[in-house]
């Protein structure tokens, strides 16, 4: 196991956690600003949920954040070829226009806490959460509108995620933005039953199994 699991605790990022602990830095201005000012104001107009790992040996230090809140992928808009990719390992009786997921709105590592493998353990964490026996919802993906920068589509990418659209252009085209735009974000997705534990999973992959 990693620093994540074995150095820190999980626990809700809210008001009385932030009076508590150091101001939060991961070194990217946006998301340092949503996880000081609005993160609060989100979990209380019920728009997203956010979390962090506090370090056990100094707990005022926020280890690491995110943010998640219920969405969907919107099959019916997509490309004919990326709808089948998208479909592809869902039952035909049970395909629909839209199916649903849980979006990563916000997700950091504190700078200081950089280069421990933590990125990684997160998404690792934040998979499992989602696989759980005790999760009361359906929730067959992982969204996530990343930051359209090499860190963190190369970060989403090392873990699992493929792109929505298979190239801006086409995510430009399919979204409803004007020909040429460069996009500030790019969507992508992570497929939960591939880490299902057989024999629930048709692929028979592991949660181990993919990292």
């Amino acid at each position: 196991m990693g620093f994540l699991f074995e150095k820190c605790t999980f626990a809700v990022l809210d008001e009385d956690t932030i009076k508590e602990c150091d101001p939060f830095s991961c070194g990217h201005q946006d998301l340092d600003d949503f996880f000081h000012n609005d993160a609060p104001l989100y979990n209380a107009q019920l728009l997203g949920k956010s979390y962090c790992f506090r370090s056990d040996k100094n707990p005022s230090d926020i280890v690491c954040a995110f943010t998640v809140s219920n969405d969907s992928i919107r099959v019916n808009i997509l490309p004919n070829s990326r709808e089948k990719k998208v479909q592809k390992d869902i039952p035909r009786a049970k395909q629909m226009r839209r199916y649903p997921g849980v979006l990563i709105g916000r997700l950091g590592i504190n700078k200081e806490y950089k280069h421990q493998g933590i990125g990684s353990d997160l998404m690792t964490f934040i998979k499992s959460w989602f696989i759980d026996a005790g999760n009361k919802t359906g929730c067959r993906f992982l969204i996530v509108d990343a930051y359209n920068e090499n860190i963190p589509l190369n970060y989403y990418l090392k873990n699992g995620f493929k792109y929505l659209f298979s190239t801006e252009a086409q995510e430009v085209e399919y979204t409803g933005f004007e020909t040429g735009t460069h996009l500030k974000t790019r969507l992508m997705y992570f497929d939960l039953i591939d880490i299902m534990p057989y024999p629930n999973n048709s692929s028979k992959d592991s949660i181990d199994g993919n990292y």
